[in-house]
């Protein structure tokens, strides 16, 4: 019985102690930006780009040239009330400041200038 105790009394304090944070920032999902010239911002050669924003502050950027996947990268994203701010550690992408707007029934992230950054998917 003692050894019982020895794995039970351990286990109930990880699983009392462990509490996940809920993240249901509207932000989370997947935008798509379809490029108007050949190369983009980022001086990749893609006719699409897409980041997928997850729950734990992280992301997924790829980009498409005739819908298959020709680059992709890992980004971190964060909120501070106003912006949100997404960097690509490890890569010498620019970190690119955004705003959601909603407008004409959809919402977007705009560059903190006004022009268009991407199109939330339904």
């Amino acid at each position: 019985m003692k050894s019982l105790w020895n794995y039970l009394i351990p286990f109930l304090m990880v699983v009392s102690c462990s509490k996940i944070e809920n993240n249901n920032d509207p932000v989370i999902g997947i935008w798509k930006n379809k490029v108007k010239s050949a190369t983009n911002s980022n001086k990749l050669v893609v006719d699409e780009e897409e980041w997928i924003f997850n729950d734990v502050y992280l992301g997924r950027f790829q980009g498409y040239e005739n819908g298959e996947i020709t680059f992709y990268t890992d980004f971190k994203w964060t909120f501070d009330g106003e912006k949100y701010s997404i960097s690509y550690p490890g890569t010498d992408f620019p970190e690119v400041k955004v705003i959601m707007v909603e407008a004409d029934g959809k919402i977007y992230l705009n560059h903190i200038t006004g022009k268009p950054f991407a199109i939330r998917q339904p």
